[in-house]
């Protein structure tokens, strides 16, 4: 997560993982936690399961050091081990807390911080090149040339503004970047931070969040408190679980799930993932000895009531090993190690 001083990073960041920031942590220091996705079919599953426990996707989030106006970059090295980056622009105002460019203006922080990242990028491929100079003294090898041409081919657009997600390389060019570990080669959602109001998201991987007027709900005592709060207001959700579901998806994740009577659980995969796969990330001994998996569609289960009801109506798929499991998928994976 990153962004200006005073633009409500903490904020958020408590929102979606229910942990404080300390209040000594140092300039240079990155918080981390896991938030829930609250995923409204998990609720829907549990509702016809009854179940002893119930158990949300979850994402990582990492609250890095404030992008500053010098050229310190302390917020560089954990963004470049993040899987996505998620940009916070302050779109509140509010005479008692300060800005760092005096006023507000959403639209100049996301292009100024979109800036800062092109040239961390820029930066790091000039660096590059010259180190991988030094190593071709002695002859290159065709690694340090295929490397090369593509470091030349970023240096080009990153110049012009380009972001690298944006520019055609080969799978060959891009393991030969992945240690670098650039910025603009990783999918980005930004949050907005509004004042005392609800207000729905924007288009895109773009999300509109009222950080001070959540956390102000989420101190409400009871979850059916919240609930009836919103529905009051006439809202669906929070905007702090739209967050976490539109991070959910910028990853390239979607969700599968398995129900019983003793929990309801959704699990994360990648999307375009094999039946296998998905059974590891439940235990790897599914994946070792996969034989096949029991397939239900999400709204086949909801319109028969039960499980039993939707086996009674042959509504349960049969698939092996080559099946690509679909978002919402509820499955039972059979095995034999």
């Amino acid at each position: 997560m990153l962004g200006y001083s005073q633009a409500g990073k903490r904020t958020l960041f408590t929102l979606l993982t229910g942990r404080k920031v300390p209040e000594g942590r140092k300039d240079s220091e990155t918080v981390e936690g896991l938030a829930p996705v609250r995923d409204p079919r998990v609720d829907k599953l549990a509702e016809i399961a009854k179940p002893e426990k119930t158990t949300y996707a979850e994402v990582r989030f990492a609250l890095c050091p404030d992008v500053t106006t010098t050229a310190e970059r302390l917020w560089l090295e954990p963004a470049k081990r993040a899987d996505a980056l998620c940009g916070v622009v302050r779109a509140f105002e509010d005479a008692s807390v300060y800005h760092p460019y005096e006023t507000v203006d959403p639209a100049r922080d996301r292009s100024n911080i979109e800036t800062e990242i092109v040239l961390a990028d820029l930066e790091m491929a000039d660096k590059r090149i010259a180190r991988l100079a030094k190593e071709r003294r002695g002859g290159g090898t065709p690694a340090q040339e295929l490397e090369h041409k593509a470091l030349e081919k970023c240096v080009a657009a990153l110049g012009s503004g380009q972001w690298l997600r944006d520019v055609e390389l080969s799978e060959q060019e891009l393991v030969a970047l992945r240690s670098l570990g650039f910025l603009t080669l990783k999918p980005m959602l930004w949050i907005r931070n509004v004042g005392e109001q609800v207000i729905e998201p924007g288009g895109g991987a773009e999300v509109t969040i009222a950080g001070r007027f959540e956390s102000e709900i989420a101190e409400l005592e009871s979850v059916e408190e919240r609930r009836v709060y919103l529905r009051d207001l006439g809202v669906d959700s929070l905007g702090v679980d739209r967050l976490n579901a539109a991070a959910y998806d910028v990853l390239g994740l979607m969700s599968f799930y398995t129900m019983g009577p003793d929990e309801v659980r959704a699990w994360t995969i990648r999307k375009g993932a094999r039946a296998p796969e998905a059974g590891g990330r439940i235990h790897t001994d599914i994946e070792r000895g996969f034989i096949r998996v029991e397939v239900i569609q999400f709204e086949d289960l909801v319109k028969a009531g039960s499980e039993a009801a939707v086996k009674a109506k042959g509504q349960v798929q049969l698939r092996g090993r080559d099946y690509v499991l679909q978002d919402g998928d509820i499955c039972h994976f059979l095995f034999n190690v």
